[in-house]
């Protein structure tokens, strides 16, 4: 059973400036609550009990969000709104399971997954990017199940338009194992058009094999100085670990750009509105 998960929250999210200026992204509102809560909410209800937070000193208002213990209290003794007590249990309920760690210099999605080694108990783990949103279905519980049936690593796939595919981590597919689930013979990064095996692209949702550690360890960094974690997992697929291939059933969001942002707000939304008219209507 998958019971820790990690989430890298050091980077400077440039693409969303200039709201970042002053702000972690990662706390940016998205229909009216911060856009890392969507992503605690999914490991929840997966069932994981331990998240691990990689953070920069740069980011500490992240750590704050959950420590901010004496403004909860002031307000709540002022003001005895349902509301707010209501939000600061849910954030003690959280603070339970969250252990930070630091990368405070970027080097990579790499080089974050290896500042957990020394936490990592089991034998996979949980990793999930909090650019990427993954609604209507829960995707890490699905890939857990995944996991669960072909006892291997399991990682999020997207279908994606043929001519967009140097954008993304592309699959090289080996044979589909059921509707959902793919073995593969490797992740190649940024394809050209011509080269790209498929267009089944990675998101951000990845179970880990802690074997990983060791892989990275050996890896050089890339141009720009990042240590990728395709590359190490590319060494794994070479060294015939089991990869699994998984198409999510959930709508995809992207929240690490400008626009992908200001959209997901808006999908957020019809869908709060949609279950709010439901429940109007059952009334």
């Amino acid at each position: 059973m998958i019971k820790q998960a990690i989430i890298p929250l050091a980077g400077l999210g440039t693409r969303l400036l200039p709201l970042t200026s002053v702000f972690a992204k990662e706390l940016l509102p998205i229909n009216g609550k911060p856009g890392l809560e969507y992503i605690i909410e999914e490991c929840v209800e997966a069932g994981i009990k331990e998240i691990i937070f990689i953070i920069s000193k740069k980011k500490m208002m992240i750590k704050k969000y959950f420590y901010n213990d004496k403004f909860y209290k002031n307000i709540i003794k002022k003001k005895k709104d349902l509301r707010i007590i209501e939000e600061y249990k849910k954030i003690l309920k959280y603070r339970k399971m969250i252990k930070f760690v630091y990368q405070n210099n970027p080097k990579g999605t790499g080089d974050a997954v290896l500042k957990t080694k020394k936490f990592i108990k089991d034998k996979y783990f949980l990793m999930l990017l909090p650019d990427d949103l993954i609604i209507k279905k829960n995707c890490s519980k699905s890939m857990i199940r995944s996991h669960k049936n072909y006892k291997g690593s399991v990682i999020a796939s997207m279908s994606v338009n043929k001519k967009t595919v140097t954008r993304w981590g592309i699959f090289n597919l080996d044979k589909r194992l059921n509707k959902t689930d793919y073995s593969i013979k490797g992740v190649i990064e940024k394809p050209s058009i011509k080269s790209a095996p498929s267009n089944k692209a990675v998101i951000g949702r990845y179970i880990l094999p802690k074997t990983i550690f060791s892989k990275l360890l050996k890896l050089k960094p890339a141009k720009g100085g990042e240590i990728h974690i395709t590359d190490a997992i590319q060494s794994l697929i070479n060294d015939k670990e089991k990869f699994i291939a998984h198409n999510f059933l959930g709508k995809y969001l992207d929240c690490g750009t400008l626009n992908g942002y200001i959209n997901s707000s808006k999908e957020i939304s019809k869908l709060w509105n949609y279950a709010w008219l439901e429940l109007v209507m059952l009334v």
